[in-house]
């Protein structure tokens, strides 16, 4: 249940602290006094879009919580999103709106998003307002309100594995299909896409850097060829002229005849001989550094290179960034043209699959349609014994639940099921039974939504019940059964109700008077709990409007005392 409902700067609320109690509560007051202020928190709370429209004129910032006491089964429900109530069973929602359009959702101290606040308020409170009633004209609902009656989660949860496959199965088969339509096409364009590749004969996953390393020799192959010769021709290798290796050895060789009359001469003849090793190292080097095949024929050889380059450049703007995704992609297409080379075998697989999953799907919903045939029955009397309660005493209503099927007679596969779920209703004598959605009249619609609700509310995943004037379009007389319907619901859950009825008002066990007044001239709205004399006062201002008379407030007691004795 909803414990606390604290409201900082909301429209005319500048502080509003609320304690709420089990059972049936009402909220009223005057036009313009703010109840509205409760109903808007609280779908703040429940996930609203934006709300910087609500913040109180003046203000930079609107602050918004409540503290919910949670059953075990929701406790287990929200442990099971990841939202653990504290040892008390208490768990903590807020909200802050700022004037720029920002907001902070809160679950306890933690930051979220407003999706999560949406997840949550779904386990907590359910609002019910003029426009969500307006929302059980949409057919689209019908199916989940019989399967939360039903329970057919587990019948829902078993076709849904089912048609999750049967989807996946049938993306396959179109894709294919598709595929094979353009068949010829296609696979001419992979042919030669797969012999390009192959013919460019990749090996190497390292052959671009090396062809770019090789590539820059050979562009200094005319300056090589130049001064390396004139290195090694000088040096050691000449065919012709003295090289300076030659004419060390001469000198060596002629030091030698001196070496009994030269003083020192062994030792020059050593020195000219480290010379000679040391300057035919050096020509060798400059030859291995620059082989005889990189220096014959340059120009051809770099033509060669470049044409090389550039054809695996040209495939790499097809089909990678690099030799290695190159062969990965041959390989990609390969695979393709296998696939659309046995297309029809694969086509006849997959319909063979869907066959088996279709019929494994068709048993699964209807399984489901079943129960909530079953259950459709039981559901419908109910809402129409509560219609009847509420003044609607020629009423029928039914719910129609139909497989729907393919001319083919096969059923039409849906994410819900196969069945088209449609609430029919007749309020007059003689009239047609027609879907829910026609119904017109907003009193109407507003007893349908709380019998449905009445009908739901031992299977309702929400511990609290809010109800926004639920009593709007209905005569007196209507009111007052609404009035016991919402006590019969608090019963079971905690039931809020903001309305305008002095017989709903009556009825309720708790009853808050919401006010304005003005303070520093500004005006400010309050919530209290009003009891004994300042409830029938009340009371007797929503009998009697501006000016209450004695007749009006002994009609108001009268009210209290026979609900007292009624309901209490």
């Amino acid at each position: 249940m909803l414990w606390n409902l604290y409201i900082e700067n909301i429209a005319v609320a500048k502080q509003l602290d609320i304690e709420f109690n089990d059972g049936f509560t009402v909220l009223t007051g005057q036009t313009g006094a703010g109840k509205s202020i409760i109903i808007d928190s609280l779908l703040l709370l429940c996930g609203a879009k934006n709300g910087r429209e609500l913040i109180r004129t003046g203000e930079e910032r609107a602050y918004v919580s409540a503290i919910f006491h949670t059953s075990d089964s929701e406790k287990m429900r929200l442990e099971a999103l990841g939202y653990s109530p504290d040892e008390n069973g208490e768990i903590q929602v807020s909200r802050q709106i700022n004037s720029d359009g920002r907001s902070v959702a809160k679950i306890g101290k933690r930051s979220v998003p407003l999706s999560a606040l949406k997840e949550i308020s779904q386990i907590l409170i359910n609002i019910q307002t003029q426009t969500e009633r307006s929302a059980f004209a949409d057919k689209s609902t019908y199916v989940s309100l019989i399967d939360m009656f039903a329970d057919s989660a587990e019948e829902l949860r078993e076709y849904s594995e089912h048609y999750s496959v049967l989807t996946e199965v049938r993306g396959k088969i179109d894709e294919l299909k598709s595929a094979m339509k353009e068949r010829d096409i296609m696979l001419d364009i992979l042919r030669y896409q797969k012999k390009e590749i192959e013919s460019a004969k990749l090996t190497a996953d390292d052959e671009e850097e090396r062809l770019i390393r090789l590539r820059n020799k050979l562009k200094s192959a005319e300056r090589v060829s130049k001064y390396a010769g004139v290195v090694t021709k000088a040096l050691a290798y000449s065919e012709k002229g003295a090289t300076v290796v030659y004419l060390l050895e001469r000198a060596e060789a002629a030091l030698t005849q001196l070496s009994d009359v030269v003083e020192g001469a062994d030792e020059m003849i050593a020195k000219l001989s480290n010379f000679r090793y040391e300057v035919i190292d050096i020509a060798e080097q400059i030859k291995d550094a620059f082989d005889d095949e990189i220096l014959e024929n340059p120009a051809e050889k770099l033509t060669q290179i470049e044409s090389r380059l550039s054809l695996i450049e040209r495939l790499e703007k097809k089909y990678g960034a690099t030799i290695p995704e190159i062969k990965a992609k041959r390989a990609e297409i390969a695979a393709r043209i296998a696939d659309l080379e046995e297309g029809d075998i694969k086509l006849t697989e997959l319909e063979r699959e869907l066959s088996a999953i279709k019929e494994k799907a068709a048993q699964a919903a209807a399984k489901l349609s079943a129960k909530r045939s079953s259950a459709a029955a039981k559901l419908a009397d109910e809402i129409a014994g509560s219609l009847k309660f509420l003044d609607m005493p020629k009423v029928r209503f039914k719910i129609s639940v139909v497989p729907v099927r393919e001319k083919t007679g096969e059923p039409v596969f849906k994410a819900d099921g196969c069945d088209d779920v449609d609430f029919l209703i007749s309020v007059n004598v003689g009239e047609e039974m027609q879907s829910l959605g026609k119904v017109s009249s907003g009193g109407e619609l507003s007893r349908i939504t709380l019998a449905i609700k009445t009908a739901l509310a031992e299977k309702n995943d929400s511990g609290t019940l809010v109800f926004d004037e639920i009593d709007a379009g209905v005569s007196g007389g209507t009111s007052e059964r609404i009035g016991i319907m919402l006590d019969r619901l608090g019963k079971n859950a905690q039931v809020i109700s903001v309305t305008h009825s002095p017989q709903i008002a009556s009825i309720a066990s708790t009853h808050f008077l919401i006010s304005k007044r003005e303070i520093d001239g500004r005006t400010e709205s309050s919530v209290r709990e009003i009891t004994g004399d300042e409830r029938t006062a009340e009371i007797a201002r929503i009998i009697g409007g501006i000016s209450v008379t004695e007749k009006q407030t002994a009609a108001a007691q009268e009210m209290l005392n026979k609900n007292v004795n009624n309901f209490n």
